[in-house]
């Protein structure tokens, strides 16, 4: 049998009280519960604020100020999914990125609103998952996976190298994009990527290939090739990225060597990156060199160190430093500081 929530407040509530106001509003909040545990949407994200100063190599000066995003993009976004019955789902996610200190959309002006992901898709245990839209590439996916500052634009020598050097080029998410993923199978998966040029030109295309049994050794290798897009036109550029990782308990270690060839301006780069991060208390020391070796221009060393600490599992506060030169440049040496608060929701 079952029972309208009024009816239930009725009969939870004490006697003398079913009759007024208060019957009405549990009556709505337990509606309200209702729907909520039978939706399959949720709203979640991410607001990454810090304070400190930047100076990056090869400039004269450093900019003080109150920053969003340095160890982690701030986001906000949605997702759902369905049951379709015999092991089929769909689902989808929409992310729009978003810079707290100065309440604007997007990482940059122009920046699409749902830059970070904005894709549908069917999943499969057997087959494994296809999402259709705009997904982050599994380049991004494996270089944050296996280094010690994750997705940090403003810390993470991997990051840095591989996005904002002028190294691989195209965006860490492609747009007008099939990915699909393969079902994990004794600890190894895989991808295949595509995002169509429509017309334009600048099809761009990815692979990769992953190793995560649960124990404490992991490994990833991917490969991708963007190509020049008439709408925004980029450099074409091929990039392989292997990366390892061992958690020892009292320290995890991580590798990565990359190599990218801009065969627009005939340029090869060589990326070696290492790190570590060791647990103390409710947070970890984090520490990572990396190297970028082009075949012509100056060469990049980045070394960035810091601490992390959890006040719950939603909230972090942390410190970071970086040092980063570029060899025989005027004004070539950069150092950055930031003391920032993450938040999960």
């Amino acid at each position: 049998m079952t029972h309208s929530p009024l009816a239930l407040a009725r009969s939870i509530l004490p006697r003398s009280m079913t009759a007024g106001p208060l019957a009405v509003a549990a009556a709505l909040a337990l509606a309200g519960g209702s729907a909520q545990a039978q939706s399959s949407v949720s709203l979640y994200g991410l607001v990454d604020m810090s304070v400190g100063s930047t100076k990056a190599a090869g400039t004269a000066s450093s900019i003080q100020g109150v920053e969003s995003g340095k160890m982690s993009t701030s986001f906000l976004g949605f997702r759902g999914n369905e049951d379709l019955g015999d092991g089929l789902s769909a689902f989808f996610q929409l992310d729009a990125f978003l810079r707290a200190d100065g309440g604007l959309n997007g990482r940059f002006n122009g920046d699409a609103f749902w830059a970070r992901n904005a894709f549908v898709g069917l999943r499969n245990k057997a087959w494994g998952d296809v999402k259709l839209g705009r997904n982050t590439t599994p380049l991004f996916v494996a270089a944050l996976s296996y280094n010690p500052f994750g997705d940090s634009f403003g810390y993470s020598p991997t990051i840095r190298h591989i996005f904002t050097n002028g190294t691989t080029t195209g965006d860490s998410g492609w747009s007008d994009s099939v990915l699909y993923t393969t079902p994990l199978i004794e600890g190894f998966s895989g991808t295949a990527f595509i995002a169509a040029g429509e017309g334009a030109g600048g099809r761009n295309t990815g692979a990769s290939v992953q190793y995560n049994a649960g124990g404490p050794f992991a490994a990833s290798l991917v490969y991708q090739k963007v190509g020049k897009d008439g709408a925004t036109p980029v450099d074409d550029s091929k990039t392989w990225l292997g990366s390892v990782s061992y958690d020892a308990g009292v320290v995890k270690l991580f590798g990565q060597y990359g190599k990218v060839d801009n065969t627009t301006r005939n340029i090869d780069y060589k990326l070696y990156e290492a790190g570590a991060s060791v647990p103390i208390g409710n947070g970890k020391v984090l520490a990572q060199y990396g190297q970028i070796s082009p075949s012509a221009g100056a060469r990049r060393k980045t070394f960035t160190v810091g601490y992390d600490h959890w006040l719950s599992k939603r909230t972090d506060v942390y410190a970071m430093a970086m040092s980063d030169k570029l060899t025989g440049q005027a004004n070539g040496n950069g150092n950055s500081f930031s003391v920032g608060v993450r938040h999960r929701f």
